[in-house]
């Protein structure tokens, strides 16, 4: 079994992203800017936040954190989106989810400028994607391919079992991993909560991707030998072994599965610092496609 190390990872990314803005700083250009815009006081969307800032710093980037009240009315939310739209100066931006409940969040994306949506959730990055010209790809999806890619994980012809359908990770990681490119070419299912015989398709899998939100959810039972294991999942839960009172799992019961696997990521240190890489990659092409 080998461990997937996305922290180590993406400090080997970022500090190559941070070369590529030494030369462009050394040709008189300004830095890539990336903004995220942070309402309310949630304590998940703050530090991840904050840990898109510090790779930001580490990489040479501009960045702007914009905090805005949970109370702020989704009219001026929306302004405030029209008026990142207009500068010139800002390359990418994200609008941290969840919103407060009297928010729209599809309001919201679909006010983000496409040439601006460094997540990829806006319909036209999506459809691009699944015609295989994409412009922005989802933050975790590119932070899982750039995983397979660098540890040589080989797709074509695999496998792929995808547990979980959100728009954010699961249905876009089954096109990508369906795609006709290097990490691509596998044969993918897509299994969710109405799935039958659930246990009997991941089975099947040589390459396991688990974004389904529940703690441990899947066990050693449900993998076979040599198995590839990507655990999207974060997820706390009580421990009273630790001074917080609670400790983070993934989607994935890491003791038990991992003796099975040929490659397995940890949670905490898998695929979540690969996606604020993957932010990172796309505000870069963002910068280089529309910098004035």
């Amino acid at each position: 079994m080998q461990l997937i190390n996305g922290k180590a990872l993406s400090e080997t990314i970022q500090e190559e992203l941070r070369e590529q803005v030494v030369q462009i700083l050394a040709k008189g250009k300004r830095a890539p800017h990336l903004a995220a815009v942070l309402v309310g006081e949630n304590p998940a969307s703050a530090a991840y936040v904050r840990n898109k800032i510090k790779a930001c710093e580490r990489c040479g980037f501009k960045s702007t954190l914009i905090k805005r009240p949970a109370e702020i009315s989704e009219t001026e939310l929306l302004q405030l989106i029209d008026d990142m739209n207009n500068d010139n100066l800002l390359d990418g931006y994200i609008v941290q989810l969840p919103l407060p409940a009297h928010i729209s969040e599809e309001k919201v994306t679909l006010a983000i400028d496409p040439a601006k949506d460094v997540d990829g959730f806006h319909p036209y990055n999506v459809g691009l994607m699944t015609i295989g010209k994409p412009q922005y790809l989802p933050a975790t999806p590119f932070g899982i391919l750039m995983m397979l890619e660098r540890y040589g994980i080989e797709t074509s012809g695999k496998h792929c079992v995808v547990v979980g359908r959100s728009n954010i990770v699961g249905t876009p990681m089954s096109v990508l991993m369906s795609r006709n490119t290097k990490v691509g070419n596998a044969t993918v299912t897509l299994v969710h909560s109405r799935t039958r015989d659930l246990k009997e398709e991941t089975l099947r899998a040589d390459i396991l991707i688990v974004a389904i939100g529940k703690a441990n959810f899947l066990t050693a039972d449900m993998v076979k030998e040599g198995a590839v294991v990507i655990d999207v999942g974060i997820n706390s839960i009580p421990d009273a072994n630790t001074k917080s009172g609670q400790r983070l799992v993934g989607d994935v019961d890491f003791e038990l599965v991992a003796p099975k696997c040929s490659f397995i990521t940890p949670v905490p240190g898998g695929v979540g610092p690969m996606t604020v890489t993957g932010l990172l990659m796309n505000t870069l092409k963002a910068y280089e496609l529309y910098s004035k």
